[in-house]
């Protein structure tokens, strides 16, 4: 989650997107234990702690898709902390806003009630529905992103029934659960789905 300069809270996952040339401060903390938050790309890095918020500036001045990384051992999960910085132009970056905005028509497709079944929106939220979890991600946008599970795989059909049916396979020490059990056919409902949430 980072706020706009308006105020306007923008949620997203594994992505954070800047326009290039323009001067942008981060506001660092943490939940639990120490990390440190690096873009080795674009210089900088900065410690995360819990109860305290650091900022770390940063002027990004190409356009790209940049990996940004967890730069201190924080437990189990740690070589899989990763998220993608994408820098594009003014123009690029108001249209994503405008993207973010708006509620996708396909939130109430064929697999939204495999997702509400499996009981999916107690943890994640898909706005334009009764989803409205806190814990995981909001998936109002999955379909967007480039990738899953902070930056673990990329975000493909294949990688995305592993990551439900294999969730600790993927990324050790994650807190969603696995979803082996579901039927092939409740499976691709479900993947085409978040894939459609765009």
């Amino acid at each position: 989650m980072y706020r706009l300069p308006s105020g306007k809270r923008v949620e997203t996952a594994n992505e954070i997107h800047l326009p290039v040339g323009e001067p942008v401060e981060f506001k660092l903390t943490s939940e639990d234990v120490i990390h440190s938050f690096w873009i080795p790309s674009l210089g900088g890095k900065m410690d995360m702690m819990p109860g305290r918020e650091n900022r770390l500036k940063l002027h990004p001045n190409r356009v790209g898709v940049f990996r940004g990384v967890c730069a201190e051992f924080c437990g189990e999960a740690h070589a899989q902390m990763a998220f993608d910085v994408v820098v594009q132009s003014r123009d690029d970056y108001e249209r994503w806003l405008e993207s973010l905005r708006s509620v996708p028509s396909s939130v109430h497709g064929d697999g939204y009630e495999v997702f509400e079944s499996l009981g999916c929106g107690a943890c994640h939220t898909i706005r334009g529905t009764s989803s409205d979890g806190v814990v995981g991600p909001d998936l109002t946008h999955f379909g967007s992103r480039r990738s899953i599970g902070a930056a673990v795989v990329a975000n493909t059909e294949g990688n995305l029934r592993k990551w439900i049916e294999q969730t600790h396979r993927v990324k050790p020490g994650v807190e969603m659960p696995a979803f082996e059990g579901v039927g092939a056919d409740e499976m691709s409902e479900l993947v085409s789905y978040l894939r459609a949430l765009k």
